[in-house]
């Protein structure tokens, strides 16, 4: 089983659409995606998404199946740099999330006392328990970290869905904190996450990832990436964001 997931191309959030450039982007994924024998499409009910999925689906005369779980991971907290508004779980200052060594550890970064304020675990979990339902359905069963697998399967699974969301799945799939994910990679708009299933002994297998953020498809047409989910490379860099 394969697993693409797909963060949705140049966001305007204020019409929770794309910008003209991210239209761009989404035609060449849909040049990228179209080629592949696709099993089936799931898609976030958010618009930036779905948009981005529109130009796929309607190469390949398909319908993608809208889930619920796949919109914008957004449970928020206070961040103790920001006391007057609760924020998106993500993005702290790195000095501030690591400060505190269970956001290392897959099994300990819920635990932080603003984390668990803000119920951020109850909101992974039904994320993950959804998840794994769904793969459940195509014959892979969560079995504490690994899948058993009961309808071994070459199909391939396209989620067009959303940055911080996207790091939940991985961070389920691989057992690594969604804290190191969320801070220290970066999904560039229209990029693409692969896994595939090992079932090196039969019956037993896991998610293994080969790529992540992959842009080729920019690439490929000289289409620069967007700087959507980057901060500044250097401090002195005003024109592009500190927060």
């Amino acid at each position: 089983m394969k697993l693409l997931i797909v963060r949705h191309g140049d966001p305007d959030y204020e019409i929770d659409s794309l910008t003209e450039k991210g239209w761009k982007e989404a035609e060449y994924l849909s040049e990228r995606l179209s080629r592949l024998n696709v099993k089936e499409f799931y898609v976030s009910p958010l618009g930036r998404a779905k948009d981005t999925a529109s130009l796929t689906l309607k190469k390949m005369d398909r319908k993608a199946i809208e889930c619920d779980w796949l919109r914008e991971f957004d449970a928020r907290i206070y961040r103790p740099d920001i006391s007057d508004k609760k924020m998106i779980v993500w993005d702290w200052l790195p000095q501030d999330w690591m400060a505190d060594e269970r956001f290392f550890h897959y099994d300990q970064w819920y635990l932080n006392e603003r984390l668990q304020e803000g119920h951020v675990k109850e909101a992974y979990d039904q994320v993950t328990v959804q998840f794994d339902a769904l793969l459940k359905s195509h014959g892979y069963v969560r079995e504490g970290h690994y899948y058993r697998v009961e309808k071994p399967n070459n199909d391939t699974f396209v989620f067009f869905c959303h940055f911080g969301l996207g790091c939940v799945l991985l961070s389920h799939l691989l057992s690594v904190s969604p804290m190191v994910l969320w801070h220290g990679a970066c999904a560039a708009p229209t990029s693409v996450i692969t896994l595939a299933t090992e079932e090196r002994r039969k019956g037993i297998a896991l998610f293994r990832m080969s790529s992540y953020g992959d842009i080729s498809h920019l690439y490929a047409n000289e289409e620069p990436p967007a700087f959507a989910a980057r901060f500044c490379e250097t401090y002195d860099n005003s024109e592009e964001r500190h927060d």
